[in-house]
């Protein structure tokens, strides 16, 4: 997990659905390497009552339209869907992408698009031990389907939660996702790395990555000295995407290097 990544999360909000796909073309033509979206039945911000799309939809969209880069969302609210049926849409979209598929998954937090889609908001900790028991019936799906997944389907945990998101995290992950801050990141990924040890989990095998924004420029060396290798961004459609372009330049002297 050397090399630096950068993904942009394409916001489902505020936005009519050819906008959307144009970024996601654009995205890909630019470089980047992960294009996300998130689960989210409303806006996050503005209008909460405004225009927005359904994330797994989209995705089967995307890995129709995009050719090279990875897709997922950031992240599946665990919630809302059966672990079984989670596992094989998301083994659908690997099979539709050629297998680039990033499965992203959280416990959920919105209570609005719990109460307006009648699911049990309940507690953060109730949340949390659905997440923790949903991971191991989605991943044992994935071994019984029909076709198989293309590949080793890298899971994305989201969270920072350091009893148990990030046991979770150093039991199921790929890649751990959050938006710690610089100056609480060496204590979180203290902990991440005594789980692995907890777990039997060598703590490299899990991509680091953290959600920035895009004028955060002087955050990126710092970041990356931690161990950081994934930088992402939330972007709404349709928008310029020369904000990007730096993180872009650095992660390609990064690799060059």
């Amino acid at each position: 997990m050397n090399d630096v990544r950068i993904g942009v999360q394409v916001q489902n909000q505020h936005a009519d659905y050819p906008d959307i796909r144009d970024m996601v073309m654009r995205c890909e033509e630019a470089g980047v390497d992960i294009i996300y979206n998130w689960d989210h039945f409303y806006p996050l911000t503005g209008d909460p009552n405004g225009k927005h799309f359904e994330a797994w939809s989209m995705l089967s969209a995307w890995a129709e339209q995009t050719e090279r880069v990875e897709i997922g969302c950031l992240v599946t609210c665990n919630s809302y869907r059966n672990p079984q049926l989670l596992a094989d849409m998301a083994r659908t979209v690997d099979h539709i992408s050629n297998g680039r598929l990033v499965f992203g998954i959280g416990s959920g937090w919105m209570e609005k698009d719990y109460l307006e889609y009648r699911y049990e908001f309940g507690t953060a900790p109730e949340r949390l031990r659905a997440l923790d028991a949903a991971l191991p019936l989605i991943r044992d799906r994935w071994t019984k389907l029909n076709p198989p997944p293309t590949r080793s389907i890298p899971i994305l945990v989201g969270g920072g939660g350091e009893k148990v998101t990030l046991r979770i995290v150093a039991e199921h992950a790929t890649v751990w996702h959050s938006f710690t801050r610089l100056e609480d990141m060496p204590h979180k990924l203290d902990v991440l790395d005594r789980w692995c040890e907890r777990v039997g989990r060598d703590p490299a095998d899990i991509e680091r990555s953290i959600g920035l924004n895009t004028s955060r420029f002087e955050l990126a060396e710092p970041y990356f000295e931690l161990g950081i290798r994934q930088f992402t961004f939330s972007l709404r459609a349709p928008a310029d995407l020369s904000s990007i372009e730096p993180w872009l330049e650095w992660r390609n002297t990064k690799r060059a290097g």
